[in-house]
């Protein structure tokens, strides 16, 4: 038990020293202006190195690289890592579009309460995959599910990404199955910009929406920057269709 909480709560620790030392160093520059340069280096020495590990990793995601992605997740150590090392990695290449690997490693998660437990992000992870494979009706189900179960308890921040990735998984399901609603455009945007590992495929679900629209002058912009995805990737396919539309 020690073990999982230790870990759990440090970073929480870290946070709280920062600011701890953050707040003395502002009270004695309230006194003495001959510490305000030391506040100023010591807010900048706090702040800078999250902001830059958080845009490394966002740069990471985005990047459509799913094997350096996976490497940097310490998969191994999660709780009852027999179900979950598979699902996360099944999560990883269903977001980039690699069907078969994520096929291959949901067939190795163990059945059990974890994989009762993980039933969200199980029909996260179905979702996607019954999109890219075709079965558009099955994918409408799935994506909609989540949509009708409670929110978790947690921070107003995390319960708001939960409801913004539901929003957007059922929108991207809807798009490719050309039964878009009105604002999808706008709620793949904001799953877009609450998740990272998802970006691509928001971007895409959007092209199509784009296109089915009439809107075909927005599409390139939308697949700017897009990375060279690999053959077992459905982004590439995805790309060059899209591309030949416009």
């Amino acid at each position: 038990m020690k073990g999982t909480v230790v870990p759990r709560y440090r970073p929480l620790f870290s946070l709280l020293v920062s600011l701890l030392c953050l707040g003395l160093a502002f009270n004695m520059a309230l006194r003495d202006p001959r510490y305000i340069v030391p506040f100023f280096a010591i807010a900048l020495l706090t702040m800078i190195p999250p902001w830059l590990a958080r845009r490394r990793m966002r740069r990471l995601l985005m990047s459509g690289d799913v094997e350096r992605v996976l490497g940097t997740w310490s998969i191994e150590r999660v709780m009852y890592p027999e179900t979950m090392a598979p699902l996360m990695a099944a999560t990883a290449y269903a977001a980039y579009g690699w069907v078969d690997a994520a096929r291959r490693a949901l067939s190795r998660a163990v059945k059990g309460p974890a994989w009762e437990a993980a039933l969200e992000q199980r029909l996260f992870v179905e979702t996607l995959l019954d999109t890219f494979e075709g079965d558009r009706s099955l994918a409408l189900a799935k994506a909609e599910a989540p949509e009708k179960m409670p929110v978790p308890s947690a921070g107003w921040l995390a319960r708001r990404k939960v409801q913004l990735l539901r929003a957007g998984i059922a929108a991207l399901a809807r798009a490719f199955a050309h039964k878009s609603r009105l604002d999808d455009a706008k709620v793949l945007r904001a799953a877009a910009s609450a998740s990272p590992l998802i970006y691509w495929a928001m971007r895409y679900a959007a092209a199509v929406i784009a296109i089915d629209q009439g809107r075909r002058e927005d599409v390139p912009r939308l697949l700017a920057e897009a990375p060279a995805w690999p053959e077992q990737s459905a982004f590439r396919a995805f790309h060059d269709e899209l591309v030949a539309h416009i």
